[in-house]
């Protein structure tokens, strides 16, 4: 079980990590992958980026997420601040409930439901985003099943 809560562990920080670094990316002018991340409702719709704050705000959340991740490993004792166990004891709870949702979506642009399907974005969700987001569910699922 060591092996594979630490394989785990790995993959979930480095997806989150990675995530992260391509978010910052995007905040400061990066258009590599730009026009197929926003949902449009047309094929040839103008994208509206969001603004650089709110994607450096998922770019942190992201990196919390890896944070949280790597915090299963160690016992409440260990912890530097008490104020950091509910976020180990539930943060990821929360993390997988939120992944959860993004992979059944809003039934209109995202996820598993979504009613658009022809746009640069709903072919990306489908291929990439939506798979993603269930197994980063699937596996945050599997960690916390691991640490009782």
């Amino acid at each position: 079980m060591f092996l594979v809560k630490l394989s785990i562990t790995i993959v979930l920080s480095s997806i989150f990590i990675l995530l992260s670094i391509l978010h910052i990316y995007w905040a400061f002018g990066g258009k590599w992958g730009a026009a197929s991340v926003v949902p449009t409702k047309e094929v040839k719709s103008e994208v509206n980026m969001p603004g650089p704050i709110g994607t450096l705000f998922v770019a942190l959340g992201l990196a919390l997420f890896s944070v949280v991740v790597i915090m299963q490993w160690f016992t409440e004792d260990q912890l530097p601040f008490t104020f950091l166990i509910p976020f180990k004891n539930y943060g990821i709870q929360v993390i997988a409930v939120i992944f959860f949702l993004r992979s059944v979506g809003d039934f209109k642009y995202v996820g598993l439901f979504r009613k658009i399907k022809h746009t640069p974005f709903a072919q990306m969700d489908k291929k990439l985003f939506t798979p993603l987001s269930g197994l980063i569910c699937i596996l945050l699922l599997i960690l916390v099943s691991l640490a009782k």
